[in-house]
């Protein structure tokens, strides 16, 4: 079981090799077909390792572990879908080492624990929805800080190696974007099922604790960048700080609560 486990980390660990090899001109559309048909390989491999281990015997188990590789595996389908139409080998560079690690986090640090109410459709549904919203804003702001690293190198007048494969600015402003779109919907709809429906889905009338606070201060600040890029045009530095404004209120809600219970106080 352990090296079915460990076979998506194996996978992304070849892959980020190859990606790392530079394919000559002529070879070029053929080896980029390839590549795009490996990774979509890979990651349906990845996906039903998860299901197995989040859902052993029809049951949910999840851990801090689980959502790290969770996250890298919407960070790669984000990519290689908008790789359809956007060259962008230097992004999957950056993101196929990280989710070979990543992939083989479950597996060295397990700790992973049974959820409640994971019988009703309801709840798998709010779950999912917040996990995917989760991990699309972490990749944001990731994104947005390997945006700025390209910006300052390129006010330097050079780009270090790895920062050269990049696509263009304008290119990754508009993934950045994207991301940031289809992660406000589904916190929206995490919130509303949260709020609406909080009996069904955990059993308990909704208290205002301080995730749920949290959450809400970052739908408003999310809500307010988009606004603000539909309205007023905002982009570059000011909308990478309110990215990442927003990113780390969310993560007071969310990482905050799992590392204490899990590591600290020993509850996984």
């Amino acid at each position: 079981m352990i090296l079915i486990e460990l076979l998506p980390s194996a996978l992304y660990a070849a892959l980020a090799f190859w990606f790392m090899r530079p394919a000559a001109d002529g070879r070029r559309a053929g080896v980029t077909t390839l590549r795009t048909g490996a990774l979509a390989a890979t990651l349906l491999i990845h996906a039903a390792v998860l299901a197995l281990e989040i859902f052993p015997e029809g049951r949910m188990r999840f851990g801090a572990g689980d959502a790290l590789a969770v996250m890298t595996w919407l960070a790669l389908v984000f990519y290689w879908v908008e790789s359809l139409s956007s060259r962008l080998d230097g992004l999957h560079m950056l993101a196929l080492p990280a989710a070979a690690l990543c992939a083989a986090v479950p597996v060295i640090w397990p700790g992973r624990h049974d959820i409640g109410n994971a019988d009703t459709l309801l709840f798998r549904a709010h779950f999912v929805m917040a996990m995917t919203a989760y991990s699309l804003f972490t990749l944001a702001a990731l994104h947005a800080m390997l945006m700025s690293a390209v910006e300052r190198n390129l006010h330097r007048g050079r780009l270090i190696r790895l920062l050269d494969s990049m696509p263009p600015l304008l290119v990754m402003e508009g993934l950045l974007f994207r991301l940031i779109t289809i992660a406000f919907v589904l916190l929206t709809a995490t919130l509303v099922t949260g709020i609406a429906f909080s009996e069904q889905v955990f059993g308990k009338p909704l208290s205002f604790n301080h995730k749920t606070v949290f959450a809400l201060l970052a739908w408003l600040v999310f809500g307010t960048l988009l606004a603000g890029r539909h309205f007023r045009g905002w982009r570059g530095r000011l909308a990478l700080r309110w990215t990442l404004g927003g990113f780390f209120t969310l993560l007071l809600a969310y990482i905050g609560t799992q590392f204490v219970l899990e590591v600290v106080l020993g509850r996984g």
